[in-house]
């Protein structure tokens, strides 16, 4: 049988917040902005917040970032977000993206997310939210210092087309597969698979979704992976969720299995209490 993936957008889809703008409190306490961009960014964050983001907003911020950005050491940048990715991120998790992302894992699916936010914010998060593989946005660097300039723009079409190249290399069969994102610039990537979802969309993706019949889904509980319990349990959205030839996954993340054995536990108290008479 040919494999299946899930393919999710980042900001807003997965996460409550843009991840491109999350670490900007971060990246001021380590002396890589002033206060002055802080406070951009932060305005950035709320505009994003009340109604996404267009083509011209996307592009104006693009470029905002690139030039901010350049002269940065890499490293730098990396130890940051590792140092933050559990305070900043872990808490703006949607919980129904956390579920959602277990139940494609169990169904034996990869799990891909694809951001235009840059590569060394997308990949740790990708890798706290258990996902298989990362598409991310990569910036020119040179003598360890991001230059300003862009490698790779992971936008629009651009996204589409790497779902495309990930398909071939993979083996993954785009009818089958699964896309979730929250903006109209996105419309290539959910064209690109036979299962498109329209996730907290802005005005336009949630025309284009009614006028397609695509599934409209509302996420509105962001907690800490540490703080729920797995969604184990399967969607009933027909036989594109199976995937024989592929062992089922139980989980997107280790604490996951955590909770599952905590969950496991408490059920066989209950029964042994249900069943045992008192001494």
């Amino acid at each position: 049988m040919p494999r299946t993936a899930a393919f999710f957008d980042l900001d807003k889809t997965v996460i409550a917040k843009s991840s491109a703008l999350a670490f900007s409190k971060s990246f001021y306490q380590g002396g890589l902005i002033n206060r002055r961009a802080v406070l951009r960014t932060a305005y950035a964050q709320f505009v994003y917040l009340l109604g996404g983001a267009d083509h011209d907003q996307t592009e104006r911020m693009r470029e905002y970032l690139s030039a901010l950005c350049r002269g940065w050491n890499v490293q730098q940048v990396r130890e940051i977000v590792a140092e933050t990715l559990h305070d900043l991120i872990d808490p703006i998790i949607y919980d129904e993206a956390a579920s959602l992302i277990e139940r494609h894992h169990t169904a034996g699916h990869d799990v891909v997310i694809v951001s235009t936010s840059g590569a060394e914010v997308v990949e740790p998060i990708s890798r706290l939210l258990g996902a298989d593989r990362a598409v991310a946005t990569r910036m020119v660097v040179e003598d360890g210092c991001y230059t300003g300039e862009v490698e790779y723009y992971a936008y629009g079409p651009a996204k589409a087309e790497a779902i495309a190249r990930l398909a071939e290399s993979e083996g993954y069969d785009l009818a089958r597969c699964h896309a979730y994102s929250d903006s109209i610039t996105d419309i290539p990537m959910l064209e690109a698979v036979g299962h498109p979802h329209a996730v907290n969309p802005d005005r336009g993706l949630r025309r284009e979704a009614v006028a397609r019949g695509w599934p409209v889904l509302s996420f509105d509980r962001p907690v800490r992976l540490k703080q729920r319990a797995p969604s184990l349990s399967l969607p009933a959205w027909g036989p594109a969720w199976t995937s024989p030839s592929r062992p089922l996954v139980v989980g997107a993340v280790a604490v996951t299995a955590a909770a599952a054995a905590a969950g496991l536990v408490w059920y066989a108290g209950r029964r042994r209490a249900a069943t045992c008479p008192p001494a």
